[in-house]
């Protein structure tokens, strides 16, 4: 008699694990929008990429849902169900997507994923007020999910997140009146900190958020944020990677954007402080906005500085602090491996 082979499946692969929390927290989200005034729920609609202008369904490709995989995984891992996490996913997604709508004026970006971001599709003063909207949607889905002793608790991570997202990006607009080099110049720590706040604080909230909702300890929500505070550092220095070298088929936006308009990223600072700076920070102090032919002189001497290797070095930093706070931490096994698998991808933006 032969026993029964045991059929060994594959863990999933970070857009599988994206996929199955997207369709999960889909309905809520969905519910949550419609309540809003129907213009405004148009609007929020074409952000989240549901529809078009006018509302009819998109035909291009959705956001991959980051904060709200962290916040179902951090439920999971925490060792409650995933639906556990639902609430704190929706509301993690639509702060995300107020701060996209408010960022894309502030820097005025006039793309977002491939089309024209809100403001240029409908209008400045329409795309604040459906920011504000979601804004205040998050704060009521969360306060309004099913009464526990953690759903306060919750609520206060949430809006804790939203004043460190605002702190890092006003700091990251006020980098930008700040020379290039010199005493006053932008440091490295300066930006990590930024970075910190400005994209590691929603992260750092989706993961506790989530593992709260589902009754975690104080201490293992508490290492979660932290994690996903490193894990946004670590994804904010891939993203000025990708702004610099990335593809404007994979990111959205064109290529050396953030060179062309003269953003302190991390790979130009590391520039800036490695030997024989001075030709890039002379053509950075030429003029406000370089030209096609400056923009790609300054990418080749960012480079030839190794500032790319420093900024990949980095990253992998905070990576490692991460995974480490995740170890350190009781988690659910399979869980856990799913929210390692995604935070590895997330850093290296091979998703």
């Amino acid at each position: 008699m032969t026993s029964p082979r045991t059929v060994l499946t594959a863990p999933p692969a970070a857009p599988e694990i994206l996929a199955r929390c997207r369709e999960l927290v889909a309905p809520a989200l969905a519910e949550a929008v419609d309540g809003l005034h129907p213009w405004v729920a148009e609007m929020a609609g074409y952000a989240l990429g549901r529809c078009e202008v006018g509302g009819a369904p998109a035909t291009h490709r959705q956001g991959k849902g980051v904060r709200q995989a962290l916040a179902v995984l951090g439920a999971e891992a925490a060792g409650g169900s995933a639906e556990a996490g639902v609430p704190g996913a929706v509301a993690v997604e639509l702060l995300h997507t107020f701060s996209l709508l408010h960022d894309d004026i502030m820097d005025d970006d006039a793309l977002r994923r491939g089309r024209p971001a809100v403001w240029k599709a409908y209008g400045t003063g329409p795309a604040v007020l459906t920011g504000d909207a979601l804004f205040a949607l998050a704060v009521e889905t969360l306060a309004a999910a099913p009464a526990t002793a953690h759903t306060a608790a919750a609520v206060r991570r949430l809006t804790r997140a939203s004043r460190d997202l605002v702190r890092g990006q006003a700091d990251d607009l006020l980098f930008a009146h700040r020379p290039w080099t010199g005493p006053d110049a932008v440091s490295a720590g300066e930006y990590e900190a930024m970075a910190e706040h400005k994209t590691g604080a929603l992260l750092g909230c989706a993961l506790a958020v989530g593992a709260g909702l589902a009754g975690a300890p104080r201490e293992t929500a508490a290492a979660l944020d932290r994690a996903g505070r490193h894990l946004g550092v670590a994804f904010q220095i891939a993203d000025d990677l990708l702004g610099i070298w990335g593809d404007p088929a994979v990111t959205g936006k064109p290529v050396h954007g953030d060179l062309r308009h003269g953003k302190k990223t991390l790979p130009v600072l590391a520039a800036l402080a490695a030997p024989g700076r001075s030709p890039l920070a002379e053509l950075l102090a030429s003029t406000a906005v370089l030209d096609d032919g400056a923009v790609r002189r300054a990418a080749t001497l960012v480079e030839r500085a190794g500032a790319r290797t420093a900024a990949l070095g980095a990253a992998r930093r905070h990576l490692t602090a991460a995974d480490t706070l995740l170890a350190g931490a009781s988690l659910a096994p399979r869980p856990a491996a799913d929210l390692r698998t995604l935070l590895s991808s997330l850093a290296h933006r091979t998703i």
